[in-house]
């Protein structure tokens, strides 16, 4: 028994002995083997990914490569100017079918292209509706037109690379020249175009209405919740001095460049005018921003104050009557001047002259509106929002017994004059 323990010792320490003086012989060897290993299995799932990435991207039937018929001649030796490129396939690529046009001392390709391990392809490289995968060797520029290029393992091009709505992969190839990527949305083929321009264009516009109008009555419901008589005042000037609020509106507009001017340039001239120069630019453009939307939402609030008002007057019954829903009313009506717009706008004369009547007038109440908040100083002063007489002035017994702008006070129907000594 010792003998064979001694014996199974002495083994174990020759092959760990061994196993130490081959590792110290070799360790570069296995170092080496594990980096390339996970350079492979990283180029592996580069790979992969990107081709999952990107595969809806082509469709299944222009996955086969073929050759683009000779037509008009594109120049690829100088991609250093990408738009130009793009305006010259523009025409060419204008269509889905029908692709005719010639690469001078080139290859034109559509569909999924490859250039294999072992081949070495001269001269420029254009690939149409399909990604360009390069294993091997090109000499020259490549562009990609809706698809994608990958420079693979092993892969070299000596150009340059341009793609036009797609994107450039590098999964452990070579590039000798520059890389440049354009959004081409022009160059989309006429029947996507159809098929998703005027859907995605209308519901991009109500979307843009939808959420303009939903800002406004977020910010017009805080102003009535701290600061609801500045409002109804300016509101009562829209409605009592419409004329005064557009004209002073109209001025304001005129005028508003050249005081800011005067603004800028007295701080400038003063000493410590300098210093206080930022905080002044910021406080005249926040009092410009107040003053056009709280006038918009004046115009709002007048809108729809006088709508609930002519309703009740023709005997409808409205639960609440208050500036919330004055307020949501006329944000409605000015909403759907642009919800119209919004729906038709892809028609080709209706959609500008249905744009321009609510820019128009949009404008109209906008300016009124910015008007009345500079007559009323924001709703501080009353003079033509027809609150100047005082809530007894209009009950009965001050209208009979007190004169009113120099007229004598009536006698009250059923009374009798009385007489000196009674």
């Amino acid at each position: 028994m010792r003998a064979f323990r001694s014996f199974s010792a002495s083994i174990c320490l020759l092959v760990l002995s061994s196993g130490r003086i081959v590792a110290a012989e070799n360790v570069p060897t296995p170092r080496a083997g594990a980096v390339e290993l996970i350079d492979d299995i990283r180029s592996l799932v580069a790979d992969v990914s990107s081709r999952l990435r990107h595969q809806p991207r082509i469709s299944p039937q222009d996955l086969q490569p073929q050759p683009i018929p000779q037509g008009p001649s594109i120049d690829l030796s100088d991609l250093s100017q990408p738009t130009v490129i793009e305006d010259r396939l523009r025409p060419m690529l204008a269509r889905k079918s029908e692709i005719r046009l010639t690469v001078p001392g080139g290859t034109a390709r559509r569909g999924h292209y490859s250039v294999g391990s072992e081949e070495r392809l001269n001269g420029n490289l254009l690939v149409v509706d399909g990604n360009a995968d390069v294993y091997g060797t090109l000499l020259g520029n490549l562009v990609s037109v809706r698809g994608d290029v990958l420079v693979h393992r092993g892969g070299v091009v000596t150009g340059d690379i341009l793609t036009l709505g797609g994107n450039v992969r590098v999964v452990g190839g070579e590039i000798g020249g520059e890389v440049r990527s354009l959004d081409a949305a022009a160059l989309q083929p006429e029947a996507a175009q159809e098929e998703t321009g005027a859907i995605v264009s209308t519901f991009r516009r109500i979307a843009g209405v939808v959420g303009v109008f939903l800002s406004l009555a977020v910010l017009g419901f805080g102003l009535v919740m701290f600061g609801r008589q500045n409002l109804e005042i300016v509101s009562d000037t829209i409605s009592h001095s419409f004329g005064r609020a557009f004209v002073a509106g109209l001025l304001g507009q005129i005028l508003l460049l050249p005081t800011f001017g005067m603004l800028v340039v007295g701080l400038i001239l003063s000493v410590a005018g300098i210093l206080l120069l930022p905080f002044a630019v910021a406080v005249f453009a926040m009092l410009v921003v107040v003053g056009v939307v709280g006038g918009y939402l004046a115009i709002a609030h007048a809108l729809g104050e006088t709508y609930t008002r002519r309703r009740m007057a023709q005997g409808m019954i409205i639960g609440s009557p208050n500036s919330y829903r004055f307020l949501l009313v006329g944000l409605l009506a000015l909403a759907a001047l642009w919800g119209a717009w919004a729906i038709f706008g892809w028609v080709p004369v209706a959609g500008s002259i249905m744009w321009g009547a609510a820019f128009f007038v949009s404008w109209l109440l906008g300016t009124a509106g910015f008007g009345a908040a500079l007559l009323s100083r924001a709703g501080i002063k009353e003079n033509f929002s027809g609150r100047l007489f005082p809530p007894e002035a209009m009950t009965d017994e001050y209208l009979w017994a007190t004169p009113q702008f120099g007229v004598p006070a009536g006698r009250r129907p059923g009374t009798r004059t009385p007489t000196r000594g009674v």
